[in-house]
Formats: structure tokens, sequence, C-alpha cells
């Protein structure tokens, strides 16, 4: 059920002065947000990208046959870590549309279970749900909700 602007107002007044009063609790809080988490990730991993970047460069620029390992070393190093960047704001982006609620972030249902498991008699879940729904509507039609 959602707060009205009255609740919502003195919820807020409520939060800024405990906030104000525990400094402890600030920190408490902000430590337990996953946005500052991830986002500290992504920062993480942009450092790891650029660190990667300049290894390449600088095995390339040098040239000598000793620094090749750098070069593919700094490749490795920008790739994980823009895979990881890349992982990290998609669960930022989750935990901030409210999808991690839904389920476990990456988990996917099956082609088989999004088409429709079958039940005992053989028949589909939507198939059955189908049926359900079209029985609900001849209900209310007849008036017998």
């Amino acid at each position: 059920m959602p707060l009205s602007e009255h609740e919502q107002r003195q919820l807020e007044q409520i939060e800024q002065a405990l906030y104000r009063e525990d400094r402890r609790l600030v920190r408490l809080v902000r430590s337990s947000d996953p946005h500052v988490h991830y986002r500290r990730r992504v920062v993480t991993a942009l450092i790891g990208l650029v660190l990667g970047a300049g290894m390449v460069a600088t095995g390339i620029a040098l040239s000598s046959r000793s620094l090749l390992p750098l070069a593919v070393g700094g490749f490795v190093v920008m790739l994980l870590s823009g895979v990881w960047a890349l992982s990290s704001w998609r669960q930022m982006a989750t935990v901030t549309l409210g999808g991690a609620a839904s389920g476990p972030v990456g988990k996917r249902r099956s082609r088989r279970s999004r088409r429709g498991s079958k039940d005992r008699r053989g028949q589909t879940a939507r198939s059955s749900m189908m049926e359900r729904l079209d029985e609900r509507w001849r209900r209310r039609q007849e008036g017998g909700l």
C-alpha cells in the first residue's frame, strides 16, 4: 500500500533526523547499499581497463620480443576488466529497476519451461491456464462469478 504525501514527508524527516544523530548508522546503511557496492566494482574494473590499455601500449611501443607477453597480458586484463565492468553495471541496473526481487540475476528458464511443461494428463500448463481463463470468462458472461 503506497504512502500518502504527508506520510512520505514524515518518513523522510524521521530518516534525516536519524542520519543527523547517528553517523555510524549512516555508514552502515551506505555500506549495505547495493548501488555503492556495484558502483565501486565498476570503478575498479574501469581502472583495470586503463591499466590493461597501458600495458598493451607499452608492449607495442617498445616493440621488443621480451615485452610481447606484456602486451598480451594487458589485452587479457582489459578483456577481463571489461567483462567485470559490464557485469557489475548490469547488476546495478537490475537492482535499480527492482528486478532482483523477481529472481536470481542471469537465471533464465529453459525453452521447454517457456513452452509449457506437460502435466500428468499430457496437457501443457499453458493450455490448462487458457482453459481456466476461458471458463472464467464464460462464467462472467453468464453472471455467475
